[in-house]
């Protein structure tokens, strides 16, 4: 998800998962609209790099790909963007007819994994061998989304954007209450915050991946982020380990609490409904991802301003196995080569990868606009951000956390992340049972 700080964002969902959700085999549509704009080589390019449009995101993309071609007049790219409809459209049906850009862009995990198994994205593992510099001054977290049994099959780049727990300090202090350090103190603060009226926790239960945050905090929790990796490498029947299955009973125990915002199921997040509830006090507090602080800087008057938002890592679970520095949510975003293209735009596209990523422009440009690049080494910069402690706190989860786990619609296949996220409403609804999800979820392992 790209926020920009200065900025009203666009939703998450409008960025996350749009190369998921159309099949390879999808029939090209036309763009209207939302087709393409194309900038960069003038026509001489020799590699091709499609990007998603929207500014000021949009921007800085163009820019890295204007100032490598000024620097670079022999091995030009041409940058095309597409607002995401036209894009998870194109890309897909590009790399099923084997006519992609020579750099595709995607977000890791399943999809990525997609292409892997297709044949349609270069084995990077020899070429950062032979660039140690380049992977050296990458966040180490960002690479498993990046890689395929063992292989790196993209170059992680942009931002990293973790899941925090953010909290009204304004309400905590009203109620005579501190932030939680357990999740034992999450379901004793559930009452506190109901007998005064306010709701524990915002959630736009409707958008169905806000439910999932819950899930990948507390599968960590409890079992380690060996819990999901036995999902994602498609062992039969891990959506039913025990730790799973106890994660899956505490989210609805949450639930049958009051612990959420009455309603809850009717709530989206595109709207930023849910976040309004945390910056105007109805809700005490909220799970989301590092762009949330940017909707509520902006959206929500002087609440960041005066100090009014808190925000931490999810707190630990007794006696779980997770480490307490464990996040989950995006550990970047990515981009491969086509393994259709020639060895002329490969090698291009290789040279854009070593010098024309995460230059100090681009770096910095992510950075003025409120973003956490997966760049190692820009503290400084962070900290003459005015969002500078909000930035080094992103900074150092991202960089210490033992485990950066990717979101699960992302890791899974387009088609075992639409039944999970199915499944997850009924969960949050209660109509299905811990082992009834985790008999449905199993069904759908490897698929």
């Amino acid at each position: 998800m790209e926020i920009p700080i200065s900025r009203r964002p666009v939703s998450r969902r409008s960025v996350l998962g749009v190369a998921a959700a159309v099949p390879l085999s999808a029939a090209l549509t036309a763009c209207g609209s939302s087709g393409p704009t194309k900038d960069g080589a003038n026509g001489k390019a020799g590699a091709t790099y499609w990007y998603l449009s929207g500014q000021p995101d949009e921007g800085v993309r163009a820019d890295a790909v204007k100032a490598f071609n000024k620097a670079h007049p022999k091995s030009q790219i041409a940058g095309t963007s597409f607002q995401n409809d036209a894009f998870k459209t194109k890309i897909k049906t590009a790399i099923g007819a084997g006519k992609a850009p020579t750099i595709i862009k995607s977000w890791g995990g399943g999809t990525l994994r997609s292409y892997v198994e297709a044949g349609q994205v270069e084995d990077l593992t020899p070429w950062f061998d032979k660039h140690p510099e380049v992977k050296e001054k990458i966040f180490p977290t960002a690479f498993p989304a990046a890689t395929v049994k063992g292989k790196i099959y993209a170059m992680p780049v942009e931002r990293v954007q973790p899941i925090f727990l953010y909290y009204n300090k304004k309400v905590f202090d009203k109620v005579g209450v501190k932030p939680p350090q357990s999740w034992d103190d999450i379901m004793a603060l559930v009452p506190k915050f109901n007998a005064e009226g306010i709701a524990p926790f915002s959630l736009g239960g409707q958008s169905r991946w806000t439910n999932m945050m819950w899930l990948e905090f507390l599968f960590d929790r409890i079992g380690g982020p060996e819990v999901f990796q036995a999902i994602f490498d498609g062992e039969k029947n891990a959506w039913s380990n025990p730790a799973a299955i106890e994660a899956l009973g505490m989210v609805q125990d949450l639930v049958k609490a009051k612990g959420f915002i009455k309603g809850f199921s009717s709530i989206t997040a595109d709207s930023n409904a849910d976040q309004a509830l945390l910056y105007t006090g109805k809700a005490a507090m909220m799970l989301h991802g590092s762009w949330s602080y940017g909707i509520q800087k902006n959206d929500g008057g002087d609440f960041v301003s005066s100090g009014g938002l808190g925000y931490m890592n999810f707190p630990p679970v007794k006696g779980g196995k997770g480490d307490p520095s464990n996040t989950v949510g995006n550990p970047g975003e990515y981009l491969s080569i086509s393994s259709k293209a020639g060895a002329k735009e490969k090698k291009i596209a290789e040279e854009f990868f070593a010098k024309g990523t995460l230059q100090d422009a681009e770096v910095k440009a992510w950075i003025d606009g409120g973003g956490v690049p997966v760049k190692l080494g820009t503290e400084k910069l962070l900290a003459a951000s005015k969002d500078s402690d909000f930035l080094q706190f992103t900074y150092d989860i991202a960089t210490k956390a033992k485990s950066f786990s990717q979101s699960w619609d992302q890791a899974l296949s387009p088609t075992a992340a639409e039944t999970l996220l199915d499944n997850i409403v009924k969960l949050f609804q209660l109509s299905i049972s811990p082992r009834q999800f985790a008999a449905n979820l199993n069904e759908v392992i490897g698929k």
